[in-house]
C-alpha cells in the first residue's frame, strides 16, 4: 500500500528483510515515514476546549506505532478551540480570526506532546509562527532529523499565513519533509463517498478513488487544494475516520482503512 524504504538487494530492486522470510500481508513494513493530520474536533471530545481523556488515547496509539519503527509526523486543527472561516461569518476579520485559529492549533500541539511523553516518546513541537519558549521554528530538515531519530514531530499553527487550512499545510508538511504518505482522520465520516452521507442515506463509500475523479466529482471530504497538491507530487493519501478502537494505529500501520485516493 506505501511505498517502503527497504535495503537495495544485488540486482538493484528494493525489498525488506521482512519480505524476504514471508509473504506481505495487509500491513506493510514499519520502516516508512507518514503525517498524520488530526482534526481538532476530536481533541475536544465533541464540545470547545481539550477532552484529555480522548488526547490521552490518541498518543497512546501513536506511540505504539512509532515503537514499531514507523516515523510518525503529525499536524494538529484547532477546530475545538477557534475556526477562523466561522469567526468571520460572526463579524471578525477573516486575516485575525485565521490567526486566533493556528494559536489554538498550538495548544492542541503541547496537549498531544505532553501525552505522548508521558507514554515515553520523545517529541519535538515545531510551529510556523515564531514562540520559542513553547516550540521550535519549523526547519524542515531539522524535523526530518528527530523522525530519523525515532522522535514525533508535531507541526503547529498552520502554514503561519491565514487562507491556508490545516488540510492543506498537512499535505505541504507530508512532501516538503518526504513521507511516504499523508493520513487524513476526519470526525464523522470514516472516508470518501459518493455524496454527504450526512444528507444522502444512500451515499456510497468508496474504497478507493484518483485525485482526479474526486476532483471531477467535487468530492469535498479534504480540501481541493490538499487533493491537488498531493496529485501534483504522486503522494497517496488514506481518509479514515478517528471513530472506532485502534482506528489512528490502523492507519499508521497501513492497514486496509478508509478510502485509499492515489495519484491515479
Amino acid at each position: 500500500m506505501w511505498k517502503d524504504r527497504g535495503t537495495p538487494t544485488p540486482g538493484g530492486s528494493l525489498v525488506t528483510a521482512a519480505a524476504e522470510q514471508t509473504p506481505a500481508p495487509q500491513t506493510v513494513s514499519p520502516h516508512r515515514r507518514v503525517l498524520l493530520k488530526l482534526s481538532g474536533e476530536v481533541f475536544g471530545g465533541g464540545k470547545v476546549g481539550l477532552a484529555p481523556d480522548v488526547v490521552r488515547g490518541i498518543a497512546r496509539q501513536i506511540a505504539a506505532s512509532v515503537r514499531e519503527g514507523i516515523e510518525v509526523a503529525v499536524v494538529v486543527g484547532g477546530g475545538n478551540f477557534f475556526r477562523g472561516a466561522e469567526l468571520q461569518q460572526q463579524g471578525m476579520d477573516r486575516t485575525r480570526a485565521d490567526y486566533m485559529g493556528m494559536l489554538g492549533t498550538v495548544m492542541n500541539c503541547l496537549a498531544l506532546q505532553d501525552f505522548l511523553e508521558k507514554e515515553g516518546i520523545e517529541t519535538r513541537v515545531q510551529t510556523a509562527i515564531a514562540m520559542g519558549q513553547v516550540a521550535e521554528p519549523y526547519i524542515p530538515r531539522r524535523a526530518i532529523r528527530h523522525l530519523e531519530k525515532g522522535r514525533v514531530v508535531i507541526f503547529g499553527a498552520g502554514a503561519g499565513m491565514p487562507y491556508f487550512s490545516t488540510d492543506t499545510v498537512s499535505a505541504q508538511r507530508a512532501l516538503e519533509i518526504k513521507c511516504d504518505a499523508v493520513l487524513m482522520s476526519k470526525n464523522g465520516v470514516d472516508g470518501v463517498y459518493d455524496s454527504d452521507p450526512r444528507t444522502n442515506p444512500s451515499a456510497r463509500k468508496l474504497d478507493e478513488i484518483s485525485y482526479a475523479e474526486a476532483l471531477q466529482q467535487g468530492l469535498r471530504v479534504v480540501d481541493a487544494a490538499a487533493f491537488s497538491l498531493c496529485m501534483d507530487n504522486k503522494l497517496p493519501m488514506v481518509v479514515f475516520g478517528m471513530e472506532g478502537e485502534g482506528n489512528v494505529v490502523r492507519a499508521l500501520r497501513g492497514e486496509r482503512i478508509g478510502t485509499l485516493v492515489t495519484p491515479g
